[in-house]
Protein backbone atom coordinates (compact mmCIF):
# COMPACT_ATOMS: atom_id res chain seq x y z
CA UNK A 1 0.00 0.00 0.00
CA UNK A 2 1.59 3.39 -1.17
CA UNK A 3 2.09 6.26 1.56
CA UNK A 4 -0.22 8.38 -0.88
CA UNK A 5 -3.01 5.80 -0.51
CA UNK A 6 -2.30 4.78 3.35
CA UNK A 7 -5.91 5.59 4.62
CA UNK A 8 -6.85 6.49 8.28
CA UNK A 9 -9.34 4.31 9.81
CA UNK A 10 -11.61 4.59 13.08
CA UNK A 11 -11.39 1.72 15.66
CA UNK A 12 -14.13 1.94 17.82
CA UNK A 13 -14.12 -0.54 20.64
CA UNK A 14 -17.78 -2.14 20.69
CA UNK A 15 -20.19 -2.79 23.52
CA UNK A 16 -18.28 -2.72 27.09
CA UNK A 17 -20.34 -5.57 28.00
CA UNK A 18 -19.15 -7.67 25.78
CA UNK A 19 -15.60 -8.32 23.87
CA UNK A 20 -14.97 -6.22 21.67
CA UNK A 21 -12.37 -3.90 24.04
CA UNK A 22 -10.13 -7.48 24.51
CA UNK A 23 -10.10 -7.87 20.13
CA UNK A 24 -9.63 -4.31 19.46
CA UNK A 25 -6.78 -4.79 22.09
CA UNK A 26 -5.25 -7.60 20.68
CA UNK A 27 -5.52 -6.08 17.14
CA UNK A 28 -3.62 -3.18 18.20
CA UNK A 29 -0.55 -5.44 19.91
CA UNK A 30 -0.17 -7.25 16.93
CA UNK A 31 0.82 -4.37 14.55
CA UNK A 32 -0.91 -5.33 11.73
CA UNK A 33 -3.51 -3.30 11.75
CA UNK A 34 -1.02 -0.49 11.91
CA UNK A 35 1.11 -1.76 9.00
CA UNK A 36 -2.37 -1.17 7.00
CA UNK A 37 -3.75 2.34 7.86
CA UNK A 38 -3.18 4.85 10.03
CA UNK A 39 -5.74 4.42 12.85
CA UNK A 40 -7.61 6.97 15.90
CA UNK A 41 -8.83 4.65 17.98
CA UNK A 42 -12.48 5.61 19.68
CA UNK A 43 -12.12 5.52 23.11
CA UNK A 44 -11.45 6.75 26.69
CA UNK A 45 -8.33 6.31 28.29
CA UNK A 46 -9.55 4.31 30.79
CA UNK A 47 -11.89 1.90 28.31
CA UNK A 48 -8.61 1.48 26.42
CA UNK A 49 -6.26 0.15 29.54
CA UNK A 50 -9.71 -2.15 30.77
CA UNK A 51 -9.50 -3.47 26.93
CA UNK A 52 -5.62 -4.18 27.43
CA UNK A 53 -5.90 -5.65 31.10
CA UNK A 54 -8.79 -8.08 29.57
CA UNK A 55 -6.57 -8.97 26.38
CA UNK A 56 -3.61 -9.30 28.78
CA UNK A 57 -1.22 -7.31 26.38
CA UNK A 58 0.89 -3.65 26.66
CA UNK A 59 -0.49 -1.10 24.15
CA UNK A 60 1.78 1.79 22.38
CA UNK A 61 -1.27 4.55 21.77
CA UNK A 62 -0.95 7.78 21.62
CA UNK A 63 -2.74 10.71 22.69
CA UNK A 64 -1.67 12.48 20.27
CA UNK A 65 -0.05 12.41 16.62
CA UNK A 66 3.29 11.25 17.10
CA UNK A 67 5.63 12.93 14.42
CA UNK A 68 7.91 10.64 15.25
CA UNK A 69 6.65 7.38 15.47
CA UNK A 70 4.58 7.52 12.36
CA UNK A 71 1.90 5.01 12.31
CA UNK A 72 1.41 5.30 15.78
CA UNK A 73 -1.97 4.26 16.48
CA UNK A 74 -3.61 7.83 17.73
CA UNK A 75 -6.22 7.93 21.18
CA UNK A 76 -9.04 10.25 20.36
CA UNK A 77 -11.65 10.45 22.93
CA UNK A 78 -15.65 11.42 22.19
CA UNK A 79 -15.94 12.57 25.39
CA UNK A 80 -18.82 10.37 26.53
CA UNK A 81 -20.76 11.81 29.85
CA UNK A 82 -20.96 9.52 32.60
CA UNK A 83 -18.40 6.79 33.52
CA UNK A 84 -17.32 3.94 31.83
CA UNK A 85 -20.03 1.35 32.64
CA UNK A 86 -19.09 -1.74 34.60
CA UNK A 87 -21.09 -4.57 33.69
CA UNK A 88 -20.15 -7.14 31.63
CA UNK A 89 -21.71 -9.93 29.97
CA UNK A 90 -25.29 -9.00 29.57
CA UNK A 91 -27.32 -6.19 27.84
CA UNK A 92 -27.42 -3.34 29.78
CA UNK A 93 -28.64 0.53 28.41
CA UNK A 94 -25.76 2.50 29.56
CA UNK A 95 -23.27 0.05 27.63
CA UNK A 96 -25.48 0.54 24.64
CA UNK A 97 -25.03 5.01 24.81
CA UNK A 98 -21.33 4.66 25.21
CA UNK A 99 -20.88 2.23 22.14
CA UNK A 100 -23.70 4.81 19.95
CA UNK A 101 -21.98 7.85 20.99
CA UNK A 102 -18.59 5.99 20.11
CA UNK A 103 -20.00 5.24 16.39
CA UNK A 104 -22.09 8.90 16.19
CA UNK A 105 -17.98 10.62 17.11
CA UNK A 106 -16.30 8.19 14.26
CA UNK A 107 -19.42 9.04 11.74
CA UNK A 108 -18.65 12.72 12.21
CA UNK A 109 -14.92 12.29 11.57
CA UNK A 110 -15.30 10.36 8.38
CA UNK A 111 -17.87 13.71 7.55
CA UNK A 112 -15.23 16.11 8.55
CA UNK A 113 -12.70 14.18 6.46
CA UNK A 114 -10.60 12.90 8.94
CA UNK A 115 -10.94 9.16 8.17
CA UNK A 116 -11.64 7.27 5.21
CA UNK A 117 -13.34 4.55 7.16
CA UNK A 118 -14.52 2.57 10.11
CA UNK A 119 -14.38 -0.97 11.54
CA UNK A 120 -16.72 -1.10 15.33
CA UNK A 121 -15.90 -3.94 17.49
CA UNK A 122 -19.13 -6.25 18.08
CA UNK A 123 -21.81 -4.40 19.50
CA UNK A 124 -25.50 -5.13 21.13
CA UNK A 125 -28.44 -4.59 18.85
CA UNK A 126 -30.50 -4.76 22.17
CA UNK A 127 -28.67 -2.30 24.20
CA UNK A 128 -28.66 0.18 21.38
CA UNK A 129 -32.02 -0.26 20.88
CA UNK A 130 -32.42 1.13 24.61
CA UNK A 131 -30.35 3.26 24.39
CA UNK A 132 -32.78 5.15 21.51
CA UNK A 133 -30.94 3.96 18.36
CA UNK A 134 -34.53 3.11 17.04
CA UNK A 135 -33.70 2.42 13.02
CA UNK A 136 -34.20 -1.20 12.07
CA UNK A 137 -30.57 -1.90 11.74
CA UNK A 138 -27.83 -0.16 12.14
CA UNK A 139 -26.70 -0.06 8.18
CA UNK A 140 -29.88 2.13 7.88
CA UNK A 141 -28.61 4.87 11.52
CA UNK A 142 -25.39 4.89 9.98
CA UNK A 143 -27.11 6.24 6.28
CA UNK A 144 -29.41 8.38 8.61
CA UNK A 145 -26.24 9.83 10.44
CA UNK A 146 -24.66 10.25 7.12
CA UNK A 147 -27.40 12.25 5.27
CA UNK A 148 -27.20 9.06 3.06
CA UNK A 149 -30.16 8.05 0.30
CA UNK A 150 -28.09 6.12 -2.02
CA UNK A 151 -28.72 2.19 -2.05
CA UNK A 152 -27.22 0.11 0.83
CA UNK A 153 -27.66 -3.16 1.51
CA UNK A 154 -25.58 -5.17 4.59
CA UNK A 155 -23.13 -7.84 2.56
CA UNK A 156 -21.71 -10.22 4.78
CA UNK A 157 -18.41 -12.07 4.23
CA UNK A 158 -16.10 -15.34 3.87
CA UNK A 159 -12.79 -15.43 2.38
CA UNK A 160 -14.16 -17.63 -0.35
CA UNK A 161 -17.74 -15.86 -0.52
CA UNK A 162 -19.56 -12.16 -0.41
CA UNK A 163 -23.25 -11.90 0.15
CA UNK A 164 -25.30 -8.94 -0.22
CA UNK A 165 -29.36 -8.72 -0.37
CA UNK A 166 -32.12 -7.30 -1.54
CA UNK A 167 -34.19 -6.77 2.15
CA UNK A 168 -32.73 -6.95 5.24
CA UNK A 169 -34.01 -6.93 8.63
CA UNK A 170 -37.97 -6.85 7.87
CA UNK A 171 -40.35 -9.47 8.61
CA UNK A 172 -40.80 -12.10 6.32
CA UNK A 173 -44.68 -10.79 5.68
CA UNK A 174 -43.18 -7.86 3.77
CA UNK A 175 -40.41 -9.32 1.68
CA UNK A 176 -41.90 -10.30 -1.17
CA UNK A 177 -43.21 -6.53 -1.89
CA UNK A 178 -39.54 -5.20 -1.44
CA UNK A 179 -38.56 -6.94 -4.34
CA UNK A 180 -38.09 -4.76 -7.50
CA UNK A 181 -36.48 -5.00 -10.60
CA UNK A 182 -34.66 -1.39 -9.91
CA UNK A 183 -33.97 -2.88 -6.61
CA UNK A 184 -32.25 -5.63 -7.82
CA UNK A 185 -30.35 -3.68 -10.45
CA UNK A 186 -28.83 -1.08 -7.67
CA UNK A 187 -27.72 -3.75 -5.70
CA UNK A 188 -26.23 -5.87 -8.03
CA UNK A 189 -24.68 -2.59 -9.05
CA UNK A 190 -23.74 -1.47 -5.77
CA UNK A 191 -22.32 -5.03 -4.50
CA UNK A 192 -19.99 -5.27 -7.90
CA UNK A 193 -18.76 -1.70 -6.70
CA UNK A 194 -17.71 -2.96 -3.26
CA UNK A 195 -16.14 -6.53 -4.82
CA UNK A 196 -14.34 -4.41 -7.07
CA UNK A 197 -12.97 -2.21 -4.21
CA UNK A 198 -11.89 -5.48 -2.11
CA UNK A 199 -9.38 -5.79 -5.02
CA UNK A 200 -11.39 -8.30 -7.34
CA UNK A 201 -10.58 -7.27 -10.59
CA UNK A 202 -13.67 -9.09 -12.26
CA UNK A 203 -16.45 -9.97 -9.95
CA UNK A 204 -18.77 -12.80 -11.33
CA UNK A 205 -22.04 -12.39 -9.40
CA UNK A 206 -24.89 -14.87 -9.09
CA UNK A 207 -28.78 -13.71 -8.26
CA UNK A 208 -30.79 -15.74 -5.82
CA UNK A 209 -34.63 -16.82 -6.77
CA UNK A 210 -37.04 -15.76 -3.87
CA UNK A 211 -39.54 -19.01 -4.62
CA UNK A 212 -38.93 -22.35 -4.58
CA UNK A 213 -37.48 -23.88 -7.78
CA UNK A 214 -37.11 -20.31 -8.96
CA UNK A 215 -40.87 -19.95 -9.31
CA UNK A 216 -41.31 -22.63 -11.77
CA UNK A 217 -41.71 -20.84 -14.77
CA UNK A 218 -44.32 -18.83 -12.87
CA UNK A 219 -46.40 -21.71 -11.25
CA UNK A 220 -44.67 -20.88 -7.73
CA UNK A 221 -45.19 -17.49 -8.08
CA UNK A 222 -43.78 -14.67 -10.31
CA UNK A 223 -41.32 -12.43 -8.98
CA UNK A 224 -38.41 -14.35 -10.96
CA UNK A 225 -40.28 -13.44 -13.95
CA UNK A 226 -41.44 -10.26 -13.59
CA UNK A 227 -38.75 -8.33 -11.06
CA UNK A 228 -35.84 -10.12 -10.90
CA UNK A 229 -34.92 -11.95 -14.66
CA UNK A 230 -35.28 -7.66 -15.67
CA UNK A 231 -33.15 -6.42 -12.90
CA UNK A 232 -30.12 -8.53 -13.43
CA UNK A 233 -31.18 -8.12 -17.40
CA UNK A 234 -30.80 -3.89 -16.62
CA UNK A 235 -27.50 -4.76 -14.45
CA UNK A 236 -25.85 -6.61 -17.07
CA UNK A 237 -26.44 -4.17 -19.30
CA UNK A 238 -24.20 -2.13 -17.68
CA UNK A 239 -21.18 -4.50 -18.15
CA UNK A 240 -21.79 -6.53 -14.96
CA UNK A 241 -21.14 -10.46 -15.07
CA UNK A 242 -24.47 -10.98 -13.29
CA UNK A 243 -26.16 -14.43 -14.04
CA UNK A 244 -29.63 -15.54 -12.35
CA UNK A 245 -32.01 -16.03 -11.19
CA UNK A 246 -31.19 -19.36 -10.16
CA UNK A 247 -33.17 -21.33 -7.41
CA UNK A 248 -32.12 -20.48 -3.61
CA UNK A 249 -31.40 -24.37 -2.97
CA UNK A 250 -28.61 -24.55 -5.58
CA UNK A 251 -27.03 -21.10 -5.96
CA UNK A 252 -24.36 -21.81 -2.76
CA UNK A 253 -23.06 -24.48 -4.52
CA UNK A 254 -22.13 -22.96 -7.28
CA UNK A 255 -20.55 -20.24 -4.98
CA UNK A 256 -18.74 -23.00 -2.90
CA UNK A 257 -17.59 -24.37 -5.95
CA UNK A 258 -16.10 -21.12 -7.10
CA UNK A 259 -18.32 -19.97 -10.14
CA UNK A 260 -19.32 -17.08 -8.35
CA UNK A 261 -17.49 -13.99 -5.93
CA UNK A 262 -20.54 -13.18 -4.63
CA UNK A 263 -24.50 -13.70 -4.44
CA UNK A 264 -27.34 -11.79 -4.02
CA UNK A 265 -30.16 -12.94 -2.13
CA UNK A 266 -33.34 -12.01 -1.64
CA UNK A 267 -33.92 -11.86 2.60
CA UNK A 268 -31.88 -12.56 5.30
CA UNK A 269 -32.40 -15.87 6.42
CA UNK A 270 -31.60 -17.07 2.82
CA UNK A 271 -27.70 -15.96 2.67
CA UNK A 272 -27.29 -16.40 6.41
CA UNK A 273 -28.23 -19.96 6.61
CA UNK A 274 -26.03 -20.82 4.00
CA UNK A 275 -23.10 -18.23 4.85
CA UNK A 276 -22.91 -19.80 8.12
CA UNK A 277 -22.82 -23.68 7.27
CA UNK A 278 -20.27 -22.18 4.60
CA UNK A 279 -17.72 -20.87 7.41
CA UNK A 280 -18.52 -19.07 10.77
CA UNK A 281 -14.67 -18.68 11.82
CA UNK A 282 -13.65 -15.75 10.06
CA UNK A 283 -16.53 -13.76 8.70
CA UNK A 284 -17.20 -10.04 8.62
CA UNK A 285 -20.06 -7.82 7.74
CA UNK A 286 -19.65 -4.95 5.66
CA UNK A 287 -22.31 -1.51 6.14
CA UNK A 288 -22.50 -2.21 1.88
CA UNK A 289 -23.08 1.80 0.21
CA UNK A 290 -21.95 4.11 2.16
CA UNK A 291 -19.82 6.53 1.75
CA UNK A 292 -16.81 5.31 3.61
CA UNK A 293 -16.44 1.97 4.58
CA UNK A 294 -17.81 -0.08 7.82
CA UNK A 295 -16.89 -3.40 8.30
CA UNK A 296 -17.37 -5.26 11.99
CA UNK A 297 -16.72 -8.86 12.64
CA UNK A 298 -19.59 -11.22 11.99
CA UNK A 299 -19.84 -12.37 15.48
CA UNK A 300 -21.69 -10.80 18.19
CA UNK A 301 -20.40 -9.55 21.85
CA UNK A 302 -19.79 -13.59 22.72
CA UNK A 303 -21.26 -12.79 26.68
CA UNK A 304 -20.17 -15.79 27.43
CA UNK A 305 -16.50 -15.27 26.82
CA UNK A 306 -16.06 -12.02 28.54
CA UNK A 307 -13.08 -11.56 30.74
CA UNK A 308 -11.20 -15.16 30.11
CA UNK A 309 -8.94 -13.98 27.83
CA UNK A 310 -9.68 -16.55 24.70
CA UNK A 311 -11.73 -14.38 22.09
CA UNK A 312 -10.38 -15.37 18.28
CA UNK A 313 -9.35 -12.06 16.83
CA UNK A 314 -9.35 -13.69 13.08
CA UNK A 315 -13.28 -12.06 11.95
CA UNK A 316 -11.91 -8.63 13.35
CA UNK A 317 -8.66 -8.77 11.82
CA UNK A 318 -10.47 -9.54 8.30
CA UNK A 319 -12.75 -6.85 9.11
CA UNK A 320 -10.41 -4.17 9.94
CA UNK A 321 -8.05 -5.34 6.90
CA UNK A 322 -11.02 -5.63 4.63
CA UNK A 323 -12.31 -0.99 5.51
CA UNK A 324 -8.57 -0.44 4.63
CA UNK A 325 -8.42 -2.10 1.85
CA UNK A 326 -11.73 -0.48 0.05
CA UNK A 327 -10.54 3.32 1.63
CA UNK A 328 -6.91 2.60 0.27
CA UNK A 329 -8.62 2.11 -3.52
CA UNK A 330 -10.91 4.53 -3.02
CA UNK A 331 -8.24 7.10 -2.33
CA UNK A 332 -6.07 5.76 -5.20
CA UNK A 333 -9.36 6.42 -6.94
CA UNK A 334 -9.87 9.44 -6.41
Amino acid sequence: MSEAHRPTLALTLGDPSGIGGELAAKLLASGEPQRLADILVIASREELDRAAGQAGVELDVADAPDDSRPGRAVLRDPGRPGPLPTVTGRVDVECGAWTKAALEFAVRLAEAGEIDGICFMPLNKAALHEAGMHAEDELRWFADLMKYTGPTSEINVLPQLWTSRITSHIPMADVADRITAARVTEIVVMFEEMLRDSGIAAPRVGVAALNPHNGENGIFGRHEIDEIAPGVAAARAKGIDVQGPFSADTIFLKGRDGVFDGIVTMYHDQGQIAMKLLGFDGGVTIQGGLPVPVTTPAHGTAFEIVGKGVADTNSASNAFEIAATIASRRLARA
